[in-house]
């Protein structure tokens, strides 16, 4: 790194959790984030904020003024432009030397494959358990590790899954089969906090960070298939495992 880039992520570097080798890690690391919404935006700035060299994002929906109460990167002047594109030109504006690239496109079955291609890690923000799913097992497909984060009023879940790795649970070994189906509640019928999608957005971010420091520093515990659950009202965080389904459809014989 040079002069500036290191005075930039000094606070990282001098931590021995991460260090200078964790630090290059990241900056040596592509990072796939699916949905600019919600939890994409906080996720995307603490990811930028870290140095992840490489971003690329995925979101087909626009910049509306419901947004912009909890998706923190966009401002009215953004209404109207797709997310992932002004997400990209946030990006740009906060590091010029990362390296990022908006796709305005709803990933399916037929496309996420390219789209995931080439990533160390795919941060799954989405509103849907139908795309969830497709993101889901075209990691395992591809042996990409998936951090996953959603949440429902004031409950969020985080966690990081390696279907793709003998003994370890996908995210379909959580949830099933019988959410392939489109509809499901949505913040608009339910609510949430901007607050609440922060806090689920950074842990999010967290967790990925922990993935890609896996075996170059103490905070790379990527604590596969661990469900945190993160309660806004109380508040407080809880913690289950998930156990890996081996008539999964996704990562198990079945599949």
């Amino acid at each position: 790194m040079n002069p500036d880039r290191l005075n930039r992520f000094a606070r990282h570097i001098v931590l021995p959790e991460v260090g200078a080798v964790g630090q290059a890690r990241l900056a040596a690391s592509h990072i796939v984030l699916v949905g600019m919404g919600g939890i994409g935006s906080p996720a995307l700035q603490y990811l930028a904020g870290a140095g992840i060299g490489r971003l690329t994002l995925i979101d087909d929906d626009v910049v509306e003024a419901s947004n912009l109460q909890r998706q923190t990167i966009y401002t009215e002047a953004d209404i109207g432009q797709h997310k992932a594109t002004a997400a990209a030109a946030w990006a740009a504006r906060f590091d010029p030397a990362l390296t990022v690239t908006p796709h305005i496109v709803r990933i399916t079955r037929a496309n996420a494959a390219s789209l995931i291609a080439g990533a160390n890690v795919v941060l799954d923000g989405c509103d849907n358990f139908a795309t969830r799913l497709t993101v889901s097992d075209a990691c395992v497909a591809a042996g990409i590790p998936l951090t996953s984060a959603a949440l429902g009023r004031f409950q969020g879940q985080v966690a990081n899954f390696a279907g793709h790795r003998a003994g370890h649970a996908c995210y379909r070994c959580f949830v099933g089969d019988a959410f392939d189906a489109e509809d499901c509640d949505t913040c608009a019928d339910m609510g949430v906090l901007g607050a609440m999608v922060g806090m689920v957005g950074a842990f999010g971010a967290m967790a990925a960070m922990r993935v890609l420091l896996e075996g170059v520093s103490t905070l790379g515990d990527p604590q596969w298939g661990q469900l945190h659950v993160l309660d806004g009202l109380k508040p407080g965080l809880r913690t289950m495992r998930i156990a890996k389904d081996a008539k999964c459809g996704g990562c198990g014989e079945a599949s």
